[in-house]
């Protein structure tokens, strides 16, 4: 048995583990819990904690963990060994089924954006048994949910949880409705591209703004950047792939599907794309490999960034969220087939798709917003801020035809003519790919390209998930009490295209012209996140996650106070951290550099009096224009975070002090950089206190 096959998911309590550990009914039992969604019953909850038991012990781990989301955005994990005491001060090793199904972390110090008061500590972890459990680190993690003492969501994992059993009941409706009765659930399935860059450990050691948030705050461009457009698909090099086979063998032996690596487009960038998984286990092991990637680099003398735009200038770091719908009889419901302009049902799962981007486009929006993704939102290589769908040729020219009330012309098979006569044949696709568009259709799956590397994939696919199962549960009210199935079937169809065809778009989302015409159209542009979110709260917004036990009022609430208070927090740290390296690095070293040239310039004159002088005189100038400009914008930066600060301590609504940080603090960063940035471009680099563009971006060799 080669080595991949060997050790792919050892470090996993998955089905094939369980099969082999668990008596027959147990196992009989806990998997109609996981595929049926039966409630578990607690005998058997003992059973399987202490066959759990044994395998972790067996692996060397010591201690378990229930392995939560909360909504900081990154896992949490509260370490608990197996010993119980014995008599004559021995221990045994044990493990019950209360600890497995339920914990109590203390939720205190997490955010809950005013769902209960600091002094309520109390919070319960509750185990997932659809997603298996794993050891890391010599510690058993059992994938939980996170919730308050009253019973909120705490966490990502338990809305994305309530969102796939409602899309599941709306399509199981659906499905019934064209006379398919062997489908006993639905799943949507996820497959998260997840983007970073790898540099050098001894450059980012050198740059306070990357240690404290992720990304330069200030760096010039470098002389070569992605210009050349070298990079993307070139060559790995040796140490980076030394990383990405150590990586893969760490996401392996945790059961990670991780399956294609190459370089991105920007020097330092990189990509790793998994098979698709269930969207719930997706986003687990999106979580992990994310945890991975800094390990692994770390042990390789690198640090791994996944901030979406480490540097200005060159492409910043997505996670394409690639979601389809499946059966679990293994029917892609968003498969067009063969014969797409006859496939009804397919045309039926595509509409509801259309129709829930269109009317909640602005989720959809929110659903991506954070401080790091406003930065290259709209940029080259990230789709712009307006939501929009592509479908490519086919499919358009198929609705079109729907529309107008006429037959639809198939076209063969185009072959590819390439102009060598020794290459294989193979078919043309039906469509290009568009790589603007925010939402696009690319076979038998939607590619929502929004997402921004750092963030978990779980709202998203919350949102997405819960728009979806609406329009379904329309579509099956409509259908189910039809007198004639298809005629009410072709109307629903034709209606749906007819009202929705906004949202569909084809062309090039980074042209200007879009920008205008989907404001004809009616679409959304929500270019921040402190524009995008206070939609979250709109009438129809809470209507939706309300019908479907999603979210409820205050728990979207306090996700609203939540993403504002952490979008102010990180501008915050950003801008004291540029005001410490204003203050403490670039001024000093901007009079330093005065000072050199003025004492050249002065030793000069006094040698040679007919020296030309040019370069010392004119750079004198030009040092001491910057060094005045710069500590002008340090002040200016310093009272917008101070006005930023008595604002939110006034008790000021917290859109309000996140809009106050995005237009004042924001743009005081930005001026002061502009600054910064252009005395690095004329400074010795004996001088210049940090790390250039170009040492950090070819750091790695």
């Amino acid at each position: 048995m080669d080595e991949v096959t060997k050790i792919f998911g050892e470090n996993v309590f998955n089905e094939t583990v369980m099969k082999a550990r668990l008596p027959k009914e147990t196992f009989k039992q806990l998997m109609k819990t996981i595929e049926g969604g039966e409630k578990l019953d607690r005998s058997v909850a003992n059973i399987v904690a202490n066959a759990m038991k044994d395998w972790a012990l067996e692996k060397g781990a010591t201690h378990f963990t229930h392995w939560f989301q909360p909504l900081t955005g990154v896992t949490a994990e509260k370490h608990d060994s197996f010993i119980q005491p014995l008599e004559g001060g021995k221990v045994i090793m044990e493990f019950s089924g209360k600890e497995l199904v339920q914990g109590e972390p203390d939720a205190s110090s997490f955010p809950s954006g005013g769902l209960r008061a600091t002094f309520e500590a109390r919070g319960y972890t509750a185990w997932d048994p659809t997603s298996f459990a794993f050891i890391k680190d010599g510690v058993l993690c059992v994938p939980t949910c996170f919730c308050s003492y009253t019973g909120e969501a705490l966490d990502k994992k338990t809305p994305l949880l309530r969102s796939m059993e409602a899309l599941s009941k709306q399509a199981l409706r659906v499905l019934k409705l064209f006379g398919n009765e062997d489908a006993t659930s639905v799943q949507t399935t996820v497959g998260p591209e997840q983007e970073y860059f790898l540099i050098d450990k001894s450059v980012y050691e050198k740059r306070e703004d990357l240690i404290f948030t992720g990304r330069t705050l200030f760096g010039a461009k470098s002389p070569k950047g992605q210009e050349l457009e070298d990079h993307y698909f070139g060559m790995i090099k040796p140490r980076v792939q030394a990383f990405m086979k150590d990586l893969n063998k760490e996401l392996w032996k945790l059961g990670i599907l991780a399956k294609t690596e190459h370089n991105e487009v920007a020097p330092a960038q990189h990509e790793l794309a998994p098979i698709f998984s269930t969207t719930n286990i997706a986003c687990d092991h999106n979580q992990l490999t994310m945890e991975m990637m800094k390990k692994v680099a770390a042990k390789h003398g690198m640090v791994c960034l996944l901030h979406e735009k480490p540097f200005a200038g060159v492409n910043g770091s997505g996670k394409h969220n690639n979601w389809s719908i499946s059966s679990n009889t293994g029917k892609n419901l968003l498969d067009p087939g063969a014969t797409p302009e006859s496939n009804a049902q397919f045309l039926l799962f595509l509409c509801a798709v259309i129709k829930a981007v269109d009317e909640y486009q602005d989720l959809l929006r929110i659903s991506v917003a954070s401080a790091g993704n406003d930065h290259r939102l709209g940029a080259n290589e990230a789709p712009p801020a307006i939501i929009s769908i592509f479908l490519g040729d086919e499919l358009s020219e198929i609705l079109e035809c729907v529309e107008q009330g006429k037959p639809y012309g198939k076209h063969e098979k185009e072959k590819m003519q390439i102009g060598v006569t020794v290459l294989p044949d193979f078919n043309k696709d039906a469509t290009d790919r568009n790589r603007t568009s925010p939402f696009a259709f690319t076979g038998n799956k939607f590619e929502f390209r929004m997402l921004g590397s750092n963030e978990s994939i779980a709202c998203a696919n919350v949102f997405l998930n819960t728009a979806v199962a609406e329009e379904l549960s329309q579509f099956a009210d409509a259908l189910e009490k039809a007198s004639d199935f298809k005629a009410e079937l072709h109307q629903l169809i034709l209606k749906t295209i007819k009202e929705h065809k906004r949202i569909i778009f084809n062309g090039n989302g980074y042209d200007d012209s879009w920008v205008q015409e989907a404001k004809k159209r009616g679409l959304l542009n929500l270019r921040s996140t402190p524009e995008a979110l206070p939609h979250i709260l709109e009438q129809k917004n809470i209507a939706l996650f309300e019908k479907f036990g999603v979210y409820s009022k205050t728990e979207l609430q306090s996700r609203y106070e939540i993403h504002n208070e952490n979008y102010s927090k990180i501008l915050n740290i950003e801008a004291e951290t540029m005001l410490e390296m204003a203050k403490k690095d670039i001024l000093p070293c901007a009079s330093a550099f005065a000072n050199k040239l003025a004492k050249t310039l002065e030793l000069k004159k006094a040698a040679c009096k007919d020296c030309d002088l040019l370069y010392e005189s004119e750079s004198l100038k030009k040092v001491s224009s910057l060094a005045s400009s710069i500590y002008k914008k340090t002040e200016a930066l310093e009272k917008a975070v101070e006005e930023a600060k008595a604002l939110a301590s006034g008790g000021a609504e917290s859109g309000k002090v996140a809009m106050f940080y995005r237009e004042k603090v924001f743009a005081a960063m930005n001026e002061l950089r502009s600054s910064a940035d252009e005395l690095e471009t004329i400074t010795p680099k004996d001088l210049w206190p940090f790390p250039s563009y170009g040492e950090i971006l070819y750091s790695v060799r």
